[in-house]
């Protein structure tokens, strides 16, 4: 806990440097295989036969019944679509006329200690929280446009202990899941393989791995010397056999993102494929090696400079999840 809040105390000092101001609060957002994803239908009746905002809030606080939240905190409920009356896949429906509302929605929880430990290290620094995300919705939010959420796609956040899913259709969210393996699996395969530190293993993945060196039959391959990273290192290692290693654990993260599209009849069938966010999205040639794996168009998503950004840019994917907050936080 102490060592959270030195490294909280100095990456609130820095952005406070940069920005010029100091931040009596914020909003964060949160990952990892803690947080659930519970899908479940409310619903209640109109006694004044018109819906208002009110009523949306009830239906959605109806949403929870039935789901078991011990020890767990309800961090957002998210609308996949509402139902008047008979009337179904009604997005916004305030000012009509009903005498029963009833939705279906995406309740995404976090463990109620883990959330207590991070709101008291903020509030041991002296900053207020105010709200928070889970990355799943904020990722999103900084890289896909309305036109790609409407079409059909796939947000794939490849953080470093898990790999977030969000599929959108029709301009609402259908599915979200975390997969527990992330880029640092990458990073522990490939130190056992090669018998280095994580360290070394971390600086081997991102300046020498390519995915998909070990397919080009025309590579040549080379020794890479190690004591170019650590001077206390003698050996050498093979590129390919480096690639070799990392693209096996890419292909596992590839197959169980497809596995989650497979579920939802929706492998091989979103008209805008899969946009990759998060540091794990930086691997060479990532792009190529998901086009072929999951039969989709890939790109890697870089969220746009934003006017509230100031010194420096954000346009780089593993900023996706931060930047996503900041837009959400300016819209609640």
């Amino acid at each position: 806990m102490e060592e959270f809040k030195k490294n909280l105390d100095e990456s609130l000092t820095e952005a406070e440097n940069m920005a010029g101001q100091q931040f009596p609060h914020v909003g964060i957002c949160l990952s990892g295989t803690g947080i659930q994803i519970h899908s479940n239908k409310g619903m209640i009746a109109i006694p004044s036969n018109e819906i208002t905002q009110d009523d949306v809030n009830r239906v959605l606080d109806m949403a929870q019944n039935g789901i078991t939240l011990t020890n767990q905190t309800v961090l957002k409920i998210i609308p996949e679509s509402f139902s008047v009356d008979l009337e179904h896949h009604v997005k916004s429906p305030v000012g009509m006329s009903a005498k029963k509302l009833e939705v279906t929605a995406h309740i995404f929880t976090v463990p109620t200690a883990a959330l207590n430990n991070v709101r008291k290290g903020f509030k041991d620094v002296g900053i207020d929280v105010v709200d928070v995300f889970p990355s799943l919705l904020t990722s999103p939010e900084a890289v896909l446009s309305r036109r790609q959420k409407e079409l059909g796609v796939v947000c794939v956040d490849i953080g470093s202990s898990c790999t977030g899913l969000a599929v959108y259709e029709e301009g609402v969210l259908r599915h979200a899941c975390i997969i527990p393996v992330g880029g640092e699996y990458v990073t522990s395969d490939i130190a056992l393989g090669v018998r280095v530190s994580v360290d070394i293993a971390e600086k081997l993945k991102t300046d020498y791995v390519d995915l998909t060196f070990c397919d080009q039959p025309k590579a040549k391959d080379e020794d890479i010397v190690l004591s170019r990273i650590d001077k206390k290192e003698t050996e050498t290692v093979s590129k390919l056999y480096l690639s070799q290693i990392a693209q096996a654990r890419y292909k596992e993260i590839l197959s169980l993102v497809n596995s989650e599209l497979k579920h939802l009849g929706r492998d091989g069938m979103l008209p805008e494929g899969a946009v990759f966010v998060g540091g794990g999205s930086k691997a060479r040639n990532l792009i190529d090696l998901a086009k072929s794996e999951l039969r989709l168009p890939c790109t890697i998503g870089f969220p746009e400079d934003q006017e509230f950004v100031t010194g420096t840019s954000v346009s780089d994917p593993g900023f996706a999840s931060a930047v996503g907050a900041l837009l959400l936080s300016q819209r609640s």
